[in-house]
């Protein structure tokens, strides 16, 4: 994911993936990095993430709960925006994405601007 590196994206994904709010420990026995990681460094990350806005944490007894503040989807969005936005030429941009597109992603595309444009009632 555009911004973060790659023990902040494995421990994003491991957050997305659980279904409440989840303690370091219980990132760190859901991570896969193929490599060993100590407590402290899953915790660094966390906190990382926390001042970057990637994250919430709520103190629950002695230890933080940490949740995504939104999706995976919303995330790759604003990596989408940050690439248009950083690109000089959003438009070049968008005219290349849509050259690429498959059918599927045609339609969704589609879909969405019309939904985009309808008056709202």
């Amino acid at each position: 994911m555009r911004g973060l590196g790659e023990l902040e994206a494995a421990v994003m994904d491991v957050l997305w993936r659980a279904e409440e709010p989840a303690r370091v420990r219980d990132v760190l026995a859901r991570l896969d990095t193929g490599k060993p990681l100590a407590y402290t460094t899953v915790m660094t990350v966390l906190d990382n993430l926390f001042r970057k806005g990637w994250v919430e944490r709520e103190l629950h007894g002695k230890a933080y709960l940490y949740r995504p503040l939104f999706s995976r989807e919303e995330a790759a969005a604003r990596a989408l925006r940050e690439v248009l936005d950083s690109s000089g030429d959003p438009e070049g941009v968008l005219m290349h994405f849509a050259a690429t597109a498959s059918e599927k992603e045609s339609d969704v595309l589609r879909r969405v601007l019309r939904r985009k444009r309808a008056p709202r009632r």
